[in-house]
């Protein structure tokens, strides 16, 4: 059969309403009518009001997955960010410290020495920043571990202080890692500088509890009852021992016990530095590695005898 004489109109049963071409002029036409009035009259806001609502909480779900995953993006940055500018803030404070804890000494050595021509400059300190792991194992003593040892520097005897004052000192050194004793061991002992009257004592670590102070404290001996020393004056270090720098908070009078029978008080000192909660701590080079080497003496030939004159 010949292909034109093919009905090609659809059967009756598919015959619905007006043709296709009809449907496109009168919807082009009423888009464009819509669109116009929209214009001129916004008469299509209430429609799109009720059109967003209904929409609101398919778009709510469909956007949740991606919130989920950009919040806790943020949130991770946020924390690492956080974490990152606290650790910067106390090592920044913890060298500020530093810096501050030597005022009382400088304003004590100037008004004694101020009508001296010729001093010489105060030493200047290279400090190492660490992070204390964990406590010590052995029971009797107060030591912590820092993540620092001798392929950073860390030398035997550095001073480490905290933000608030002289922790301890380096008592061992291991290529990581290093020992701290803290100021409150009794095996430890500081020189210390009354800043109020200017005397010169040693403390010594009293681990067991001082005037209800769980953590422990220090001691100073052998200072005579009638010694001029008060409740809350504040000791630092005083310089003599060429290992801390002078000038350095330790701690400060919290109790004075005067006998008749002993012919010295009992001075006990809370420590000034947070002993049981430190973190972040710097260890400071030793003062004597900054002093120069003395000079080798001159050999001295000793004078030729002279003979008997003849």
């Amino acid at each position: 059969m010949p292909l034109g004489t093919l009905d090609r109109s659809p059967p009756p049963f598919f015959k619905q309403g007006p043709s296709a071409l009809s449907k496109l002029v009168v919807f082009s036409a009423l888009s464009l009518f819509m669109m116009v009035a929209d214009t001129r009259f916004d008469i299509m806001n209430p429609l799109r009001a009720v059109v967003a609502t209904a929409l609101y909480p398919v778009q709510w779900l469909a956007l949740q997955p991606i919130r989920a995953v950009i919040g806790s993006s943020e949130y991770l940055t946020s924390v690492s960010q956080a974490n990152s500018n606290s650790d910067e803030a106390r090592k920044k404070l913890a060298l500020q410290s530093l810096r501050a804890g030597q005022v009382e000494q400088l304003l004590y050595e100037n008004n004694r020495l101020r009508k001296l021509l010729e001093l010489r400059g105060q030493l200047t300190t290279s400090v190492t920043a660490a992070e204390v792991l964990y406590d010590a194992a052995d029971p009797y003593t107060r030591k912590v571990v820092i993540d620092k040892g001798l392929t950073h520097g860390i030398e035997l005897g550095s001073p480490v202080l905290d933000e608030s004052g002289v922790l301890g000192q380096v008592t061992r050194v291991h290529p990581l890692v290093s020992e701290v004793t803290l100021v409150i061991d009794r095996e430890l002992a500081i020189p210390v500088l009354n800043v109020r009257t200017g005397a010169r004592s040693v403390a010594y670590g009293e681990p067991s509890a001082v005037a209800g102070q769980a953590g422990g404290g220090l001691e100073l001996r052998f200072m005579g009852s009638n010694s001029d020393v008060q409740q809350g004056d504040l000791l630092t270090t005083s310089g003599v021992d060429g290992v801390y720098p002078p000038g350095l908070p330790v701690a400060k009078i919290s109790r004075i016990e005067r006998r008749a029978e002993s012919a010295f008080a009992k001075i006990y000192c809370t420590p000034q530095a947070l002993v049981e909660g430190a973190r972040y701590v710097m260890v400071v080079a030793p003062v004597s590695n900054q002093v120069p080497p003395r000079p080798d003496p001159a050999v001295v030939k000793p004078p030729a005898k002279k003979g008997p004159a003849k």
